[in-house]
Formats: C-alpha cells, sequence, structure tokens
C-alpha cells in the first residue's frame, strides 16, 4: 500500500484545498493529512486565520478524501510522521516548490499544481470587515490599537473618553478617523467596542453597547457582581452577540500547552494550585483609591483565579480571605480554597511584594511557571527523579493581545460553535469571588 502525506492550515476550505487533497490521493492508496494546530499557526505569525482547528479538521474530514487526519503542533513534525507513518509520498502545492526538497532523505517529495484564481488569503481579503471602537483611552488602549494591525479582518475606527481632548489627542496619535463625542455616538460607528474604561465603568459601558447590538471585548477585571455578569451575558445570548473578557493570559500559546498538559494526567492527579500576582504601586494611583474599587483583590485576582478555575474547576466549596488594609483598601490580599479533591491558594498585591510565580502540585510531580507567570513563553514540568524534568518554550508575539485580539473578532464572523478561551461559568465565578470579597464574606484583616 503506497502512503501519501500532506499538510496545510486549510482556513476556509474552499475548492482549491478540494482539488490539492484529491490529487495528492490520486498519487497512491492512503492519504494522511497534517492540518496546523491554532498554537502552531500563532507560533509562525499566522495571525490571520478565521477557523479554529476543530473547524479546519471538519472541513478536511468533509472531502472524505483523508483516511487518517493529524494535527500539525511543532516545527519537525513532517518529518517525524513521515517516519511513523512509513509514508511513501509527501506532496504539497507547488507554490512551495523546492522548499520541501530536504524531506526526499526520508520519502519522494512531489510538488502538486494549484487552482488558480481562488485562495485562502482572498476568501479572507473579501470577508466582512469588523469595524471596532475603543472606550478609554489608558495604557492599555495605546498598546491595543497597534497590536490590532496584526489581525486580519478588523479595523479600529474610533474611540471615546469622557475626557473630549484625550479622545482627540489619542485618535490623532493612532490616526484613528473618529474620536466619539459620547457612547452613542460611537456605538453608532462600530460594530464591537473594546472597553478599556477604568474596571468600575464596565458594566456600564458593557451594558450599554449589548443593548445597541454591539460586540464587547471587555478588559479585566470584567465586573465585581455575579448578577451583573449574568444580566450582560443574558444580553448578550438574546442578541446572538459576543461578549469576552479579554484576560490575556488565556490566550497565551505557553499557558494553552501548560493545560492541555496538566489535563492530560503528566503530573498526576492536582491536588494544589498557588498563583502570586503582585506589583508595587505609588499610594498617590487610583488603583490604591477605594474610590475607584481600588485594591489588590480587584486590580488583580481575575489573573490569579484562572489557573485554579482552569485546573480545579469552578465548584470550590469554601473559601477564605486574608488581607492587610491600608486607607480603606487591601495593599495585599492571600485567598484560600478548598475543593472536594484538592486546595488551592492565591496572593496579590499591590503594596506587598512576593515571587509571581505559579505552581501546580500534583500526585506524579508539579509544574513551576516563574515570575511574570500571567505573560510567560516558558514553565517547566518536574519530577522526583530531576532526569525527568523537561522545559517548555512557547513565545508570543508583541504585547500578547493581537492573540485575544484575532479570537474576539473569530468569534464573531464564526458561522458555527466558537470555543471562548474563557467560559461563561469561569467569568460568572470570577465576579462571584470577587462580590464575596467585596461584601467581607470569610475576610480577615492581617
Amino acid at each position: 500500500m503506497k502512503k501519501v502525506i500532506t499538510y496545510g492550515t486549510y482556513d476556509l476550505f474552499h475548492q482549491g484545498h478540494y482539488n490539492l487533497l484529491s490529487r495528492a490521493k490520486a498519487l497512491g492508496d492512503y492519504l494522511i493529512v497534517g492540518v496546523t494546530s491554532d498554537t502552531f499557526d500563532l507560533e509562525r505569525g499566522k495571525m490571520n486565520t478565521c477557523n479554529n482547528v476543530m473547524e479546519r479538521i471538519d472541513a478536511v474530514r468533509a472531502t472524505g478524501l483523508a483516511d487518517k487526519i493529524v494535527i500539525e503542533e511543532y516545527k519537525g513534525q513532517k518529518i517525524d510522521d513521515i517516519q511513523k507513518y512509513n509514508v511513501d509520498i509527501f506532496a504539497i502545492g507547488s507554490d512551495w516548490e523546492g522548499y520541501f526538497d530536504y524531506l526526499s532523505e526520508y520519502c519522494q517529495v512531489v510538488y502538486l499544481p494549484r487552482t488558480e484564481g481562488i485562495s485562502s488569503t482572498q476568501l479572507r481579503n473579501e470577508r466582512p470587515m469588523v469595524r471596532m471602537g475603543i472606550i478609554g483611552t489608558g495604557s492599555i488602549a495605546n498598546r491595543f490599537v497597534p497590536e490590532a494591525e496584526f489581525v486580519n479582518s478588523v479595523s479600529v475606527v474610533a474611540a471615546y473618553n469622557p475626557d473630549k481632548r484625550e479622545a482627540d489627542e489619542f485618535c490623532l496619535r493612532h490616526g484613528l478617523p473618529h474620536s466619539a463625542a459620547t457612547p452613542a455616538e460611537l456605538y453608532a460607528l462600530v460594530d464591537a467596542v473594546y472597553i478599556a474604561s477604568p474596571h468600575y465603568t464596565h458594566y456600564e459601558y458593557a451594558r450599554e453597547a449589548l443593548l445597541a447590538g454591539k460586540h464587547v471585548l471587555c478588559e479585566t477585571p470584567f465586573v465585581f457582581r455575579e448578577a451583573e455578569a449574568c444580566e450582560l451575558y443574558r444580553l448578550a445570548e438574546e442578541r446572538g452577540l459576543t461578549l469576552t473578557v479579554a484576560l490575556k493570559t488565556a490566550y497565551c500559546p505557553a499557558f494553552g500547552h501548560l493545560l492541555s498538559l496538566l489535563k492530560s494526567g503528566v503530573i498526576g492527579e492536582i491536588v494544589e494550585v498557588n498563583a502570586s500576582t503582585t506589583t508595587l504601586m505609588s499610594e498617590d494611583s487610583d488603583k490604591l483609591d477605594s474610590r475607584f474599587y481600588g485594591g489588590s483583590m480587584n486590580e488583580n485576582a481575575c489573573f490569579t483565579l484562572l489557573p485554579i478555575l482552569k485546573l480545579l474547576g469552578t465548584d470550590y466549596l469554601n473559601i477564605r480571605f486574608y488581607s492587610k488594609i491600608k486607607n480603606d483598601v487591601d495593599v495585599f490580599t492571600k485567598a484560600i480554597f478548598q475543593y472536594a479533591h484538592g486546595v488551592a491558594s492565591f496572593q496579590v498585591g499591590l503594596g506587598v511584594k512576593t515571587e509571581g510565580n505559579l505552581v501546580v502540585s500534583g500526585t506524579k510531580g508539579y509544574a513551576y511557571v516563574p515570575a511574570p507567570w500571567w505573560k510567560t513563553d516558558y514553565f517547566e514540568i518536574r519530577y522526583e527523579d530531576q532526569n525527568r524534568n523537561k522545559k517548555y518554550f512557547y513565545p508570543y508575539d508583541g504585547e500578547g493581545l493581537r492573540y485575544e485580539i484575532k479570537d474576539f473578532v473569530s468569534s464573531i464572523l464564526s458561522k458555527d460553535f466558537f470555543y471562548s478561551k474563557v467560559s461563561k461559568q469561569e467569568n460568572l465565578v470570577m465576579a462571584r469571588v470577587q462580590e464575596q470579597y467585596m461584601k467581607g464574606e470569610n475576610v480577615y484583616r492581617i
């Protein structure tokens, strides 16, 4: 039996993809199709894919041409796959002619003619453009605009700030055509909004935008009351709108790989998760002002809650908080969770400094993610036998915001179900934890 293997992204699957697979199939008796993973595409700098990996796999499977489908996850996998599956022919489009000649050491290399007049790039360029507006023009918004330029099918066209002068300066700085005088004026110009205003304003702006029929990408922390989060999701679902929380860590390639490894059981049963996020701030900062929902919990808890909820789930049994209070806000808080089969804890601080790492303990080993773990590109899996220890590197590009922007835009344009990196339930529980703390439930001063 002659085996043929080919690879591709297969984004926005089209007739050209089908023709190429059909030609590859005709070369032998058994066709293996490698579909690039989302993270592998991102690592190669491909920010413009519109379909996620499961949608792309389904499209290849629907052709009936593939006898086997594999996911391409790392550079050099082609050689491994050719040897693993005893492949006779490697086939690829003629636009790669000469590039894969090095594989001829392992099998025959065939470059197939491509279908003229159609390509994924062409189809992406023909897709609708998501016009995006920004509410709030602070530091994170200044990073958002240049990051959005790396993402296909999105254009930032307007900004709003209650201080019109600041909005005008922001738009001039970033070349945006519209400085809106009111939120209503902004909504009339855009399809979606990025809320980067002070966090105590998130609920009102998100509610207004959803009622105006706009998709919402909201900066962290989302909201501070579970009922508010429930209402916003209800509004989004009733109107068929995308509501996403811009928790950047969830979109980092390294964090995604870490979760996949740990859930596969590489460290056994997970028993404990501990995360720290601390930053020393000036006492004059609004982030330490009780009038503006300041404090360590309100500023940083969403980051430390993320790995806890991802790895141990949302059904914690109880939680206790231990806080150092100054000027009516917490400058440091330690929280301890009890689960049915594990425990978790986190430390957040704006006036106390700790080592900002993440440690996940299991029955066979543990995962160590060094500071700053919330924007990591590196982690380690460690065991009792140090010879088994392994280091993992998954770099991300730029500020990392482009990953969450890409996901947000893809979820708007996707015709089918789109998996959110942070689930509705996780965001509801984050709001619940914040609310418990603000109500003083199980809060102890130190």
